[in-house]
This record gives structure tokens, sequence and C-alpha cells, in this order.
């Protein structure tokens, strides 16, 4: 029978993610005394930094694939994964071919699938002219991880990283991105 490993936090950042602001890196050390196929200490280090995204409205979409490489590089972790997170709820994080006939076929894919109307429930309620724009984000989704090795993004040649605005209204979208490895 294979032994749980007991994990315990001996280290970590008193400063709550909530509040945080700006680039910061964060180690966790995890002693492992009950095993013996783990390392007596195993280092995990956290690094997280914002990047903004100015947005046009409905249908914008933006390439911010160098913004997370360079906060790849930046938090000096070799091996790992990287999270891309949109902050708000009509906004989406996903990867494409980015090129002109793929920036215009997801958005109007999307507004084929889920049109705007003034039928959906959200409508209804709030009178905003965005209840499309929540149902488009969270059909694709607002995250995406990537893993990272030898210090980059492991992506496939044509792939990068898109945000893309669902919104009715221009935003300056608030994007963390979370990168955890050693």
């Amino acid at each position: 029978a294979r032994q749980a490993h007991n994990l315990k936090v001996v280290g970590s950042n008193p400063t709550p993610a909530t509040n945080f602001e700006g680039p910061r890196k964060r180690v966790f050390s995890f002693c492992s005394c009950f095993s013996k196929e783990l390392p007596h200490r195993l280092q995990v280090m956290v690094y997280r930094k914002n990047i903004t995204v100015p947005t046009n409205g409905h249908r914008d979409i933006h390439d911010i694939t160098s913004q997370v490489a360079d906060a790849v590089a930046e938090s000096g972790i070799r091996t790992g994964l990287v999270n891309v997170f949109n902050v708000g709820s009509t906004a989406v994080i996903g990867t494409i071919e980015f090129e002109p006939g793929l920036e215009r076929d997801l958005p109007e894919m999307l507004d084929r699938l889920i049109p705007p109307s003034c039928e959906y429930g959200h409508e209804q309620t709030w009178h905003d002219g965005n209840g499309h724009s929540h149902l488009q984000a969270a059909l694709m989704g607002p995250s995406l991880i990537v893993p990272v090795e030898n210090g980059g993004l492991v992506l496939g040649t044509w792939q990068q990283i898109f945000h893309l605005e669902c919104d009715v209204k221009s935003r300056s979208r608030r994007i963390v991105v979370t990168v955890t490895g050693d």
C-alpha cells in the first residue's frame, strides 16, 4: 500500500492575495517527513503580476502572449504552470492562432451562438444590453493554464494567448498572471 504524503507549509508571505499590488514572489517550503518518494524539502515559488488591457468594447481581441511570457521570465521560474485570469464576468482568456481571419471569426461565431438580444433574463433584470456578453464569457471561460518549461511558455507554433472583450462598452481589464513552480 502507498503511504500518504504529509505536507506541511513552513513558510509563506503574510500579505493576502486580494491586497496584492505589483509583481511579488512567494516561496513555500514543504516538509515531507513520512515519505521516501519525495525529497525532504520541496520548494515551490509563486509569482503574481497584473496586466492591464484597455478594450474598445464588444469583439475587441488582443494578443497578450508577450505580456504573459514577460511575467514568466520575470518570475525566474523554470518549470511549472502559469495561470492567466481575467477579473470580471464579461471577457475571455484563451488560445488561438492570432491572425486577422480568426480575430474576426471567433467573435462572429460567438455572436451567432449567443446573439445580442433583449430576451435574456439578465436583460430583463438589468436592461444593460450585455446579457449575451455574460453568456459568451461563461461559455469560453475567464482563465487559462499553460505549462512552463525551461523558463518559457509551452505553446504550439501558431498558438497565442488572447483576451477577448465580450462586454458592450470599453473597459480597462485587469488580468492576473500567476506563475507557480521552481
